[in-house]
């Protein structure tokens, strides 16, 4: 970002920095020529703003580092448009066309970053039929279209819930985290050659009853080509909600040889139905700790299949 030509004016930069930090490479750019680029010489309230974002970044890792195993696999780009993922999004079953700059970084982010970004007037968001949460507050966003195709008249009713307006703010990048999303982060860390301390977090992003809800995380040695050899760490996980509210995260036992650099596991809930009291593996209830307020449950990481009952 920032380009090879030319000096984009400072507010443009910020932007600029703050939704790189979702795209596949986030990679600051100038040339000879032309002003300083750096995140911190345009003084300390734009420094603040970007630096938000590139360590939202390095806590993403885990997430960005298995959506990048996940291209190499499949061929699914990173950085997708809407309609890959949301084939049957529109009222008539086609893909939704949003018209603005909304784009997902793999399959459960949705950056909606203003399509004009030197406009000052709101931008309608449109979000697709479903359960979407706000990354950065854990609210719900939207409400829960989730009617078939063929009954167009209903889902469209539905579809004017799932309309955001939202109000540009230079500060602010809106992101959304599909509901059935579970997503893994790690503590910030101040660049990739540092290991982070503290568990990963999987954070669920509690799905409605009829919705999916299952993830795949992976990690290798991010150097050698060993991961052909076995020497990888794969863990799948789901979720499932209950009529009482209760919610069931299972952890599949992991793939591969590879032993990832954090020894412990936080399996967290955003938007559960009530707040859980207690937590239930193998049988043996577990006190519940909050982190961010999001309620959760921290154990040592093992080889085995774990299912966590929260109720």
């Amino acid at each position: 970002m920032g380009g090879f030509a030319g000096a984009p004016p400072t507010d443009l930069l910020t932007k600029w920095l703050e939704i790189a930090a979702f795209q596949p490479i986030d990679r600051d750019h100038s040339a000879k020529g032309t002003r300083l680029y750096e995140p911190w010489v345009d003084g300390p309230e734009h420094e603040a703003m970007r630096r938000r974002y590139i360590e939202e970044r390095y806590r993403l890792l885990p997430y960005i580092y298995t959506v990048a195993k996940g291209t190499s696999r499949d061929g699914m780009p990173m950085m997708r448009p809407l309609f890959m993922e949301l084939p049957h999004a529109a009222a008539d079953g086609s893909p939704m066309d949003p018209g603005g700059a909304e784009f997902l970084l793999g399959p459960d982010l949705l950056i909606a970053p203003n399509p004009s970004p030197e406009e000052i007037a709101p931008y309608e968001l449109h979000l697709s039929p479903g359960r979407w949460y706000d990354y950065w507050t854990g609210n719900r966003v939207g409400g829960e279209a989730t009617a078939q195709a063929h009954d167009a008249e209903l889902r469209d009713a539905l579809l004017q819930n799932q309309r955001v307006l939202l109000k540009p703010d230079l500060a602010t990048v809106p992101v959304y985290v599909r509901g059935g999303a579970i997503l893994p982060l790690q503590n910030l860390v101040q660049s990739t050659e540092e290991t982070p301390k503290g568990p990963l977090t999987l954070r669920v992003y509690v799905p409605a009853q009829n919705q999916s809800c299952e993830s795949s995380t992976y990690a290798d040695d991010g150097h050698t080509l060993n991961y052909r050899h076995g020497d990888y760490y794969r863990v799948k996980a789901s979720c499932a909600v209950d009529a009482n509210g209760t919610v069931t995260v299972t952890l599949n036992a992991p793939e591969g040889n590879y032993r990832p650099q954090w020894e412990s596991l936080r399996v967290e809930l955003v938007g559960a139905p009530h707040t859980p009291s207690e937590a239930i593996i193998d049988g043996a209830s577990l006190p519940i700790t909050t982190n961010d307020r999001l309620p959760g449950l921290t154990f040592e990481r093992n080889s085995k299949l774990i299912t966590i009952i929260f109720r």
